[in-house]
């Protein structure tokens, strides 16, 4: 699917904001275990960045997914984008420069805030 011109603008700046927010550490990316992924909580969304392949690895495709945790409704940016492309490459860099040294996590492991939430 197209996208309108206006929609690339604001997915590429949101891109470039993820990757500022990255390299100051703002936004934390973890390394969920037993998976090629990275992913991160960000204003109530999930952002899903994969594969976690080697840099060194360039022909393989990246993508983000972001996925609101109230909702079913999603975005993806993939590297073969011809537009958007360059720019998930960079958060690519970003993500893994910050968490190469990241151990792996379990996301949907039993915690117990979110018992206490259930709960309540």
């Amino acid at each position: 699917m197209a996208l309108e011109q206006g929609t690339k603008e604001r997915l590429s700046k949101l891109l470039d904001r993820l990757v500022s927010l990255t390299e100051t550490k703002e936004l934390h990316w973890e390394r969920e275990a037993g998976s090629a992924h990275r992913y991160a909580r960000w204003k109530n969304n999930l952002l899903i960045l994969g594969p976690a392949a080697p840099l060194a690895h360039s022909t393989v495709a990246r993508y983000l997914f972001i996925t609101p945790f109230d909702s079913p409704a999603c975005v993806e940016i993939n590297s073969d984008d011809p537009e958007l492309g360059k720019s998930l490459m960079k958060l690519v860099v970003a993500v893994e420069n910050a968490s190469q040294s990241e151990p792996p996590t379990d996301p949907f492991g039993i915690n117990e805030e979110v018992i206490d939430r259930l709960t309540r």
